[in-house]
């Protein structure tokens, strides 16, 4: 057996998994349970897309966070062809969860903070990817954390504020989803969902910093008031203790003479 087949065993496909234009397989190399990311067979001898699988893995190699999936190698694999290799990552995806009716409280937390965390990295890296959907969303199985599978193609100077958008848009639509789902959700978050998803983008969330302080039930404005309040709360003391309604300070001079005059 050459060693190239050696190296590979039981590889099969994650038909779940699948994307717009590549085939996901899960398989062992060296004994090692990994994943593949291939093009669909429709898509291998195209040059523009043979050339999009090796920008993928160009932008992606580098990145590095605890809510994606990272990119280890870029490979031939028996059977295959050039494979973009990946951590393993076993579990379910957020639209198997949802479809089983499994999707509870726990996800939606993780929503909230570990997928708008991924987005956060995913934009200040000036990442330029697909739709985040259920599909790309997993949850590992013995913890739960949240990994996305399908982060990004390109790199750019800068994200355009429709791009920046875009990717609110899509949270909105998963975060929709999963409340669908999820009885006992803050009613607060069905709010935050519907502006998400606003046709409109001038009246979405500007921004993720936005986006992560309305899920936490917080605000710029509401942040600023209360220091403004503080401010003028220090103020008010600073002019009273100057007024002559303030208290005399007994200064050590003056408690001699209240001694002095006692004798």
């Amino acid at each position: 057996m050459e060693e190239s087949q050696q190296k590979w065993t039981e590889i099969e496909l994650l038909p779940e998994w699948d994307e717009e234009f590549y085939d996901v397989y899960t398989a062992k190399k060296h004994g090692k349970w990994l994943m593949l990311k291939t093009l669909k067979p429709a898509y291998k001898d195209d040059p523009r897309f043979q050339a999009m699988i090796e920008k993928e893995f160009d932008v992606r190699y580098n990145l590095a966070h605890s809510n994606i999936v990272m990119i280890n190698d870029y490979e031939d694999v028996p059977g295959l062809g050039r494979c973009i290799i990946t951590d393993d990552v076993y579990g379910d995806s957020l639209r198997k969860l949802i479809d089983s009716g499994k999707v509870d409280s726990a996800h939606l937390d993780k929503v909230c903070t570990q997928l708008v965390d991924a987005m956060d990295y995913i934009q200040r890296n000036h990442i330029v990817h697909f739709p985040i959907r259920p599909e790309t969303i997993i949850f590992t199985e013995n913890i739960g954390n949240l990994k996305l599978i399908d982060v990004g193609f390109d790199q750019c100077e800068h994200l355009s504020p429709a791009e920046a958008t875009e990717d609110i848009y899509s949270f909105g639509k998963v975060l929709s989803e999963v409340l669908d789902h999820v009885s006992d959700a803050p009613a607060y978050l069905r709010k935050v969902a519907d502006k998400c998803c606003n046709p409109d983008p001038a009246h979405r969330y500007r921004s993720v910093h936005q986006l992560r302080m309305a899920l936490a039930h917080r605000s710029d404005h509401k942040f600023y008031i209360a220091i403004i309040a503080f401010l003028l709360l220090m103020i008010a003391l600073l002019v009273w203790f100057s007024s002559s309604w303030a208290p005399a300070q007994t200064t050590p001079a003056n408690q001699a003479i209240s001694i002095v005059s006692c004798q």
